[in-house]
């Protein structure tokens, strides 16, 4: 096979994105599989078996991906970028949600450098047109008091058509798109995924060098709920209020017209206004 026949298959192939790679810690190695449960519990095995930091796995497809709240993750074979990468950055639980943003960051990166202008609705998912393109799950194992890993793992809908997504999602896909439709051309998988993978080694190397705060202003730049109405769905109750930003260990801070403030540590957004 010609490598110009495989630039054509558009296949994610190890190879081609490891040329485009000029990272310092992410991607030293990377495993691509066919088809996985889900890439974060396939390198979650690997991490326990003392896979170095920065590895990748990559998949053309997964069973079982999830998203936040324990939403399944739509991942059609051959489409889209499913991508997990392992760090461990000795940092606390506690600091977790802010180190997350280094991959919503790059995800953000990305997408902007094929000419779409990205946003990200909190904690992590991307927009683009103001619909879902992407999505950041972070998965995390603790060693005493500080994180033995975390596992970064992302969902990118890259060429999946709108039509799959609302036969696959229903009304939910209704709020999601793909950067081949907003673009209207097809998204060189392999050169998406090492933009990625080059923007999540620098952001990682911001964060180790310049600290939380730097993710954070960062982050607030691309903020798409800060000043809107929004709701909060939790487990037991919903919170209504306006949205003030995250705070300095990324959670989403609301205010609800009581005046009362509300530090969010999960749930489901939807925008009221």
């Amino acid at each position: 096979m010609t490598l110009e026949t495989r630039i054509a298959s558009n296949d994610l192939d190890i190879d081609l994105i490891r040329r485009q790679l000029s990272t310092r810690a992410v991607g030293h190695v990377v495993y691509l599989f066919g088809e996985v449960s889900s890439t974060s519990e396939r390198l979650r095995q690997l991490a326990k078996e003392g896979a170095r930091e920065g590895t990748v796995l990559l998949a053309e497809s997964q069973s079982d991906g999830r998203g936040r709240l324990g939403k399944k993750w739509f991942s059609p074979f051959g489409v889209n970028l499913y991508a997990s990468v392992l760090f461990r950055p000795h940092i606390t639980p506690k600091q977790a949600p802010v180190f997350s943003f280094i991959a919503s960051l790059a995800l953000a990166d990305a997408v902007r450098r094929i000419g779409v202008q990205p946003a990200i609705k909190w904690p992590n998912d991307i927009l683009a047109e103001r619909k879902k393109v992407a999505g950041v799950l972070a998965d995390l194992a603790t060693s005493g008091e500080l994180l033995d890993y975390v596992i970064l793992g992302v969902g990118v809908n890259l060429n999946v058509e709108k039509k799959v997504l609302l036969d696959a999602l229903g009304e939910a896909g209704q709020a999601a798109t793909s950067l081949r439709e907003v673009t209207g051309a097809e998204v060189d998988r392999n050169a998406f995924a090492a933009s990625f993978l080059n923007s999540l080694d620098e952001w990682f190397h911001v964060y180790r060098g310049h600290g939380e705060s730097a993710l954070i202003r960062a982050w607030r730049d691309l903020d798409i709920l800060t000043g809107r109405r929004i709701a909060v769905k939790g487990e037991q109750s919903t919170i209504e209020g306006r949205a003030i930003g995250v705070d300095a260990d990324g959670y989403l801070l609301v205010k609800d017209p009581l005046g009362r403030r509300h530090q969010i540590i999960g749930g489901e957004i939807r925008l009221i206004d």
